[in-house]
This record gives C-alpha cells, structure tokens and sequence, in this order.
C-alpha cells in the first residue's frame, strides 16, 4: 500500500486550503491509499478525531516559532525514517518549504509543494523557494492565475510545474429545499433576499466593501458574512455605523457553511484576489447565483457568458449595483444562473475527476522515481497534461 503524507501548518484554524487537504486525504484514503496528515503547529482539535476515526493518521510537530523551531525539523525528520511515506505533498509556503529542506535529511521518493495563493511573499520566501527549485519533483498550483506570479518571480519552474485545481463534493453540495426552508424559519425569513459570504475576516477579502455596498441595497436585503478573523470588531463596528445591526450578522467561524449555502438567495465574493476560491466552487454546487469581483481566480469559476458580470474591486457602487441587480431578478431567472453555475463546476471541478488527476500525478512520479532520493525529478510534460480546464 502506497503512503501519501500531507503537510498543512495547522488544522486548528480550516480555510479552503485546509479543506482541500481533507477533502484530498479522505478522498484518497477511500481510494486505498495510506494517508497521513502532519501539521507544523497546533492540536488538530475536532478534525484529528475525526481524521483518527477515517483511518488517517495525524502527527503535530508542535512547532511554536515557525520554521525557526529546530524541534519541528528534527520531529519531521524522525517521523519521515520511522514511517518511510512514499509521498510527501505540502500545502501553503510554510508547509512547503519545511517539506522541501527537510528531503536533504531525510530522502524520500517524491516531494510535490502546492501554491493555492497568487501572493507569492516576500524577500525571505523568494529565498527559500529559489534556492530549493531542484528539491521536489513537481509543484502544482489550483489555477493559472495563482501560478503566474511565481513563475513570473523565478521562484517556481515552469519544466516542474501543473495545474490541479480544487475539487467540490457534489454529492455533498447540492440544493436542499427541504434544509432551506427549515433553516430561513430558524432565521426568521420569510420574502427577505439572503446574500451569503464566506471567508475569513481578512484585508484581502474587502468586507469592508461589502458592507458599503449592502447599505445602499433596498430594505428586503439581509447578509450573513461567515467567517473570522482579525477584522472581527471593526466590521463589527462598521455594521453598527452604517445602521445595519438589524440586517447583517457575523455569526463567525462556521463548521458547516452548507446549510447556510441551501437558505441564501445569492453568493457575493468581494475579494481582491484569490487562487481559486473553494466557497465559490460550493455555491456553484448549490446552484446559488454569485456576484464576483473581477478577479482571475474567481473569474475561472463562472460559466464563460457570466464573467462579464464581474465588478471592478473595492468599488462599492458597483457591487451594489450588481447586487441589487440581482434581486430585481424573476427566481426563474436566477435559478438559471445558478444551473450554469452548477454546470461549470459538475464540469471542470468535481472532486472525483480532480482525485483522478492526483492519483495520476502521484503513480507516475513513483514509477520514474523507485528509491527514495535528496532531489527531484522534473518531467516537463507534466504542465500541459495535468488540467481539467
């Protein structure tokens, strides 16, 4: 049995790169695979339980000073000769890097790092990224867009690169009505339009906007922002400046967004850049129409003739607008938005075709790499064939 090791830095905090790693790890689990999980810091709380009870193993390295904690490396190290994994596939800068170095202490036969942000950092990651360009053998991004930036910056190689994208469960994410009705009851909705966003509370996401734009929408609209962060208090103050504590809630982190995504009438991601935004994947699963700012990422989600709906970014009056224009909309009519939506995603983003193209990835690289080893491999083929879109 073949043993894939993923490394996130923690899953004590879960957004759509840290969902992607499960959906990955229980998805290849079920396909016969021995999955383990490690995690730079943290317990895993609830989701190592869970990970326990699906068969898939959970180690922290416990490590309080980021890459700076020597103990991690050395745990990392000792964990990797005591359970030989024949894959080691990190998420996010910190996990890779960690996976990347630490192949010169401790050989194993394949090491793929995955880019799911276009912002590639700063001066510190750029040396650590180019300095380790030869150590794994693929590196793979969700999307075009979130690759470019770090090719364009020399920190990622074009002969070592592929495009996977995220994957949604569209057993899972699908309409409900019978969910939507028991869940805008429990809210006490009744003829209200329910806009939905999810993400954490963050600058990139521009809320902030959001917020704005909400405030000129007519009296009907509500908004719920699912999420956290540490732009909690002051989008929690704007609310109350702009005189909208009656008509939007922050209820926070939310463990299941789905019955959230069932009860809104619309999505709106307002972000000012993404890779590719998972939340987006799950509303087009739900078939529940999206107002997107013009960015690549979210861009590659719409069907082709809805992404010139998309509004620039940060300008308020334009979200509004779209927004509103929106509601002014027969249900007919969005339910078809959302059909196209849901068909752009059951098409180039469900999570069984993208566990293909891992499995894939995977079986290859272990035929062209047979004993473990201290650098990559690089195939060149791997850009053009590995794709949905």
């Amino acid at each position: 049995m073949k043993h894939v090791s993923y490394v996130i830095p923690t899953l004590d905090r879960i957004g759509g790169a840290e969902q992607q790693v499960l959906l990955l790890a229980t998805g290849m689990a079920r396909r016969g695979w021995k999955v383990s999980i490690i995690a730079l810091a943290g317990s895993g709380s609830d989701v190592a339980q869970r990970l326990e009870t699906a068969g898939i193993a959970f180690r922290s390295l416990e490590m309080r000073k980021g890459l700076a904690d020597p103990r991690g490396w050395i745990r990392l190290h000792l964990w990797i000769k005591q359970n030989c994994p024949d894959i080691v596939h990190a998420h996010l800068p910190h996990a890779s890097l960690l996976a990347r170095w630490s192949r010169l202490a401790a050989p194993v036969r394949v090491v793929i790092d995955t880019i799911h942000s276009p912002a590639p950092g700063g001066v510190l990651r750029w040396l650590g990224y180019t300095a380790s360009t030869a150590l794994p053998d693929v590196v793979t991004a969700v999307s075009r867009t979130a690759a470019d930036p770090w090719l364009h910056s020399g920190m990622v190689n074009e002969g070592r690169l592929a495009i996977i994208p995220n994957g949604v469960d569209l057993y899972r994410w699908k309409r409900d009505d019978e969910v939507r009705k028991a869940m805008r009851a429990q809210l006490r909705l009744t003829n209200e339009f329910l806009w939905l966003s999810v993400g954490r509370l963050d600058p990139v996401k521009d809320h902030a906007s959001l917020l704005q734009a909400f405030a000129h929408l007519s009296p009907k609209a509500r908004l719920v922002i699912a999420g956290d962060g540490r732009l909690k208090e002051q989008l929690s103050s704007l609310v109350q400046d702009l005189g909208l504590s009656d008509r939007v809630q922050l209820p926070g982190f939310q463990t299941d967004v789905l019955p959230w995504m069932r009860a809104a009438d619309g999505f709106v991601l307002c972000s000012r850049w993404e890779g590719l935004p998972i939340a987006l994947l799950e509303a087009g699963a739900c078939r529940l129409p999206a107002v997107i700012t013009d960015i690549a990422g979210a861009r590659e989600v719409l069907p082709e003739a809805q992404r010139d709906r998309a509004v620039p970014c940060g300008d308020a009056g334009a979200l509004a607008a779209a927004m509103e224009a929106m509601m002014c909309l027969t249900d007919l009519e969005r339910d078809d938005f959302g059909r196209e939506q849901h068909k752009s995603v059951r098409d180039r983003f469900s999570l069984e075709a993208v566990l293909d193209l891992w499995e894939n990835l995977y079986q290859c690289r272990l035929e062209n790499n047979p004993q473990p080893s201290r650098f990559g491999k690089s195939a060149s083929s791997l850009g053009s064939t590995l794709q949905l879109q």
